[in-house]
């Protein structure tokens, strides 16, 4: 089998966690696979956790098979699974691909039709990797839309400012208090702001009417006419 391996690129980095779920079914989130490998380091201990099922076929479940022996088995792609001492190896040799929260590696292995989004930790004691598997033609097609930004507006649809998928937006309350919530890009009309699903007039109405005002939490903006663009690393 012949599999691209590429390090995640930083808006990829998200989608090695659970999504909520309006964003797992744009993405064609499949199901992801996390394991351990146990006290000395050569164990292979894993759960599947489905989430949908009809995108789980029999082809899919043979190819899941050859990805993951191949990250094992195959010396052509560094034994990245075969133990842990294998995992640290290749995390350390690879520290372009080290996440954000500076104790995870990620990696994206593509197929032909889907992707594996593969979060690696070769610290003992914990799980050691986590692989989400997404159909790739879906998941392309929502990262380059949520390039875009996350909308936010005035009530009568002037644009405020636009931040990147994943970041926080500040709110100022009425009485001085403040708040930060996590935003993930839905479409160019809705986004998920906290834990709620808004319509961004929605949001905008509801901030004016609690005379709340809204503004980036770490200032990243997403310039206006922010052009899509393709991944940008290359493979191994």
């Amino acid at each position: 089998m012949d599999l691209e391996i590429w390090d995640i690129l930083p808006n990829e980095q998200l989608y090695t966690y659970s999504q909520p779920s309006h964003i797992e079914t744009q993405c064609g989130f499949i199901g992801y696979l996390c394991g351990d490998m146990d006290t000395d380091g050569n164990g292979f201990f894993t759960t599947w956790n489905d989430h949908d099922r009809e995108l789980k076929t029999q082809e899919f479940k043979d190819e899941f098979d050859e990805v993951i022996n191949a990250l094992r088995f195959n010396p052509e792609y560094e034994g990245i699974l075969k133990n842990r001492s294998a995992l640290m190896k290749y995390c350390f040799n690879h520290m372009s691909c080290q996440m954000a929260d500076g104790r995870s590696f990620g990696i994206r292995v593509d197929t032909k039709q889907n992707s594996y989004l593969c979060r690696l930790n070769p610290n003992k004691g914990e799980y050691n990797f986590y692989i989400y598997a997404y159909r790739k033609d879906w998941l392309d097609q929502h990262l380059r839309e949520a390039q875009k930004g996350v909308r936010f507006i005035d009530p009568h649809y002037r644009e405020l400012f636009r931040l990147p998928d994943g970041s926080k937006v500040r709110i100022r309350h009425k009485d001085g208090s403040s708040s930060e919530r996590i935003c993930r890009y839905i479409d160019d009309y809705h986004a998920i702001i906290g834990n709620n699903l808004y319509h961004i007039c929605e949001f905008a109405e509801q901030m004016e009417y609690l005379g709340n005002t809204v503004e980036p939490a770490d200032k990243r903006l997403v310039p206006p006419g922010k052009e899509d663009h393709e991944h940008e690393s290359s493979a191994r």
